[in-house]
């Protein structure tokens, strides 16, 4: 089985607009509710893929009930934890036909350690044994930084694959628990490794540097450039394919969604790698917070070389 952890998900808005005009009331030319958070949308992209994957995490209040709601419609399996506090909200600005926005993330609602003690124990009891988890996005208010360490280590003691896919101090407390797998950016790469712009180092002495800090293979996306792999042995370059690009966000998760998809069909994982790549050239190439379909991603795929 495939699950996807999100922590703190949100209701994502996105206007249209047709200009950034500071100080004034702009009106927006069309609107859009999504699932949002990091998790959600590696479920969503799986289910273009006709994958079956379980979302699980924390809802609250109204917001909460909307993203349960618009998940089951797109038949994506639920198994949340309520939380006391209302879901938050994040808004996105993107100029009508180009890739330009602005986004704004609300910082999320408190969770409670009793509330944050019951997602241990719901993890417990669906972790098995050859499961594919990833753990993706931010940590949201009175939650640790250790939590993403704590369910690894849970999830491996279960016999389950950790996909990781965070930031900032629970990131990299996460890595040293050392899950199956990581994929920062570069430059979440470099923050994680502490280096300078100007670090002079190559891909794969980056990759070394990052499997030294815990996990078992590495994953650097390279934005439009594609992304590369490392084992602990050999790299792996794969360019994205050249697509017309109407907007980027969601694209990293959509190619975390791509490797999920060959990594639990057994693919190596250079090959998950070009799948990953795919999906996310893919969802770059829809307009707003639209996904790529499995027609677009296989059609991309014979272009990867």
């Amino acid at each position: 089985m495939i699950y996807t952890l999100t922590l703190n998900p949100a209701v994502d808005l996105e206007l249209q607009v047709k200009s950034f005009d500071l100080n004034s009331v702009t009106r927006a030319v069309s609107s859009r509710m999504d699932a949002g958070g990091k998790g959600f949308n590696v479920s969503r992209m799986l289910a273009h893929l006709n994958v079956v994957s379980t979302a699980v995490g924390f809802i609250g209040g109204h917001n909460g009930a909307r993203l349960e709601s618009e998940l089951k419609r797109q038949k994506i399996e639920t198994n949340f934890c309520q939380i006391a506090g209302e879901t938050r909200t994040n808004i996105s600005l993107v100029r009508s036909g180009s890739s330009d926005h602005y986004k704004v993330n609300e910082t999320g609602p408190t969770v409670s350690a009793f509330e944050l003690a019951s997602l241990y124990e719901k993890v417990s009891r669906l972790a098995f044994p050859g499961d594919w988890w990833v753990l993706a996005g931010s940590v949201p208010p009175g939650v640790p930084s250790t939590v993403y360490a704590e369910l690894i280590r849970l999830l491996k003691d279960k016999g389950a694959n950790v996909f990781l896919d965070g930031s900032g101090d629970a990131f990299e407390l996460g890595c040293k628990a050392q899950p199956t797998l990581i994929k920062p950016n570069l430059e979440e790469a470099l923050e994680l490794l502490k280096l300078p712009a100007d670090h002079g180092l190559s891909l794969k002495e980056i990759s070394a540097k990052l499997i030294q800090l815990g996990p078992k293979k590495v994953v650097i996306s390279l934005g439009k450039d594609g992304a590369c792999s490392f084992d602990g042995s050999a790299l792996t370059v794969i360019k994205s394919p050249e697509i017309i690009e109407k907007n980027p966000i969601g694209a990293g998760d959509s190619l975390v969604a791509g490797m999920i998809w060959g990594l639990f069909k057994g693919d190596a994982l250079a090959t998950a790698l070009k799948k990953g790549i795919a999906c996310g050239a893919a969802t770059a190439s829809e307009a707003g917070t639209g996904l790529g379909s499995l027609e677009q991603v296989t059609e991309l795929l014979e272009r990867i070389e």
